[in-house]
Parts: structure tokens; sequence; C-alpha cells
């Protein structure tokens, strides 16, 4: 990218953010809030301190792992809306693996439970996979329908075979054995390992879509599917590669929730990541080198908000407002882009 289109590049994504200052007044205004300073209160909220921090990684790293995970399978065209149910059936794995060992253990057996995860959401993405390529089920409505069976699956595990003792509620199951905590950053709530495997899946899915034959050819069926039939590039055997590594990620997005976060199965394991991760991938325009930078801002914003209804007396729901208004913003700035361009082609 040359100098020019760098500062193209800056350019409109300065109008972008001064389009989402606008559009966030006009929505914290109704709400009595003081717009500069509520996204003062969100950002202070998630980066006043080391332990605010610590928390905005701990969400950063499910979040990235859902996020890079979901571009392998838009590079085949493919929208794998089922991302969500994916981290819940890889928490369900990973809780399912360790409960024979409520003594705890070490190393091996959360070596053990990240395996079980990842084989978990790959196994729910598969299923989706299997209905779009042999069922002619779309993927959205298969990975919708998914996402609540496998939310009703965890609410009958905790109320039923899974209950602590003596007790059913949605408090979860029973807590983890300390020695199967992922180990954390000094005194920092997020765990190294986790942060070691959100960069890992970055670079993996660096080299597999860009520096790989693999890549190339999952972007040839994406392209012309059947190009890639006859050209003997097995494109239903590629599409079902992209759900099972997708879902392998997701599903270790779970696993970081059980094991790094919350220490046990809850009904809201995956804290809505799969969905965000989404709206991730199209603020980015499924270009991976922005999605690490992105995830960043939207887990900042969700520990900020935290601080909303304690400092000005606001649900912490408007969070969620402003970022959809940013990602608003920003498509409402590629279409004005995009149009300009196509009118310029035209003259």
């Amino acid at each position: 990218m040359n100098r020019d289109s760098l500062l193209t590049q800056i350019g409109w994504f300065g109008l972008a953010l001064l389009l989402a200052l606008v559009l966030t007044v006009i929505v914290a205004l109704p709400a009595g809030a003081p717009p500069l300073e509520t996204i003062y209160v969100l950002f202070h909220g998630g980066l006043g301190s080391l332990s605010k921090i610590g928390r905005v990684l701990a969400g950063w790293v499910p979040l990235t792992l859902c996020s890079v995970g979901l571009l392998v399978p838009f590079t085949a065209r493919l929208w794998n809306i089922g991302v969500e149910g994916q981290v819940i059936m890889g928490a369900i794995f990973c809780t399912a693996a360790l409960r024979p060992f409520e003594d705890g253990g070490g190393a091996g057996l959360i070596v053990l439970a990240l395996g079980a995860s990842m084989l978990g959401g790959a196994l729910w993405a598969l299923l989706a996979g299997l209905l779009r390529v042999f069922g002619r089920v779309h993927e959205i409505f298969s990975g919708l329908g998914l996402n609540f069976v496998a939310l009703g699956v965890t609410l009958w595990l905790i109320f039923g075979p899974w209950k602590r003792p003596g007790v059913a509620s949605m408090s979860g199951t029973q807590p983890l054995d300390v020695s199967l905590w992922l180990p954390r950053l000094g005194t920092l709530s997020v765990s190294w390992v986790g942060l070691a495997l959100a960069c890992a899946a970055v670079l993996l899915v660096y080299i597999l879509l860009h520096r790989s034959k693999w890549g190339l050819k999952m972007r040839a069926v994406g392209e012309n599917p059947k190009a890639a039939t006859l050209f003997a590039l097995g494109p239903r055997r590629r599409l079902l590669q992209s759900f099972l590594f997708c879902g392998a990620l997701a599903g270790l997005a779970g696993a970081a929730q059980v094991l790094g976060v919350y220490h046990r199965l809850l009904p809201n394991i995956s804290s809505g990541y799969g969905y965000t991760a989404l709206m991730v991938g199209m603020m980015a325009s499924f270009r991976l080198p922005l999605v690490p930078f992105i995830c960043l801002f939207f887990a900042i914003l969700n520990v900020g908000s935290i601080q909303l209804p304690l400092q000005l007396g606001l649900d912490s729901s408007l969070s969620g407002v402003i970022q959809g208004v940013m990602v608003l913003s920003l498509f409402i700035v590629q279409g004005l882009r995009l149009w300009l361009r196509q009118k310029k082609e035209a003259d």
C-alpha cells in the first residue's frame, strides 16, 4: 500500500469516527447521558487500571478466537452464524472432560480439556456443514437453530445431570479445582495460556489463508464453486473443512471461558462472543490484520460498560448501542466510498 492510499484509508476511517461521534450524541441525548462523558467513562472503565486491562484481555481472548475462526468459512463464502453454539458446545465438552477429575490434576488434564473443547466445537460446526452441503439447508438457519439447541443442552446439564449437590440454579455447575484453572499472567485476571492460544490462532489463520495452497483453494471454492468442481478442488470437502476449523477455534474459546474466567459451566458461558465476532468480522471487512484490534476495542467497551450504571446511572446496555452505532457508521462510510468510486468509473 503506497503512501497516498494509506492516507486515503486513514481519511475515510476518520470520517467514520466523526460520523460515529455524531450518531452517538444523537443516541445518548434522549437517555439523558452526556455523550462525551459517556465515551470517556466507557474507555476509562476498560483501561483505567491494571486489573481492568486484565479483564479486557480476558474478554479479548475468546472474542479473537471466534473472530479469526470466522474468516475461514467466509473465505469460502459461508456465514457460520452457529459460532455461538460452537462456543457453548466447546465449553460443555471441556467440562465433561474434567468432571471425572474433581480432585484436580496437572497440566495434562488441562491439555485434555482444551482438546475436548476443540472437538466439541468442531463436531457442532460439522453438523451445520453437513446440513449445508448435503441437506441444502442454509448455514444461517441451521446455525441459529443449533445455537438454541446448544443453549438448551447447557441448561439441561446444569439443572439435571451436572447440577451441584443439593443445588440446581443459574450459578452453574460445581466449580473446578484450582489446579485445573489456566495459569494467570501475574496478578491480572487473564491467563497467559489464553493469550498465547489467541495469538497462535491469528498466526495460524494468516498462514493458512495467505501462505498455503489450502487457503488458495479455499478462496477458489468461495469465488466459483462450479469451476472448483471442474478443476477437482473438492468444494464439498473444503466447505466442511472450513466449518471444522472455525468450530474448533470457537470451542477453544469456550474452554477459555471455563478454564480461565468462570471455572465452571454457566448458562451464559459464551457471553455472546459468537454473535459479537460476526460484528467484528463485518466491521473489519473480514481482513485479518484489523480483527485483533477491533476485538480489543469491543472488549474495552464490554468491560467499561460496567461503569455506566455506577458513575452515570445509565444502563450498561448503552455500550451495545454505541457498538452498533460505530459499526453502522463504518458501513455508511464504506457505502459512500463505493458509490463515489462507481460514479467516478461511470464518468
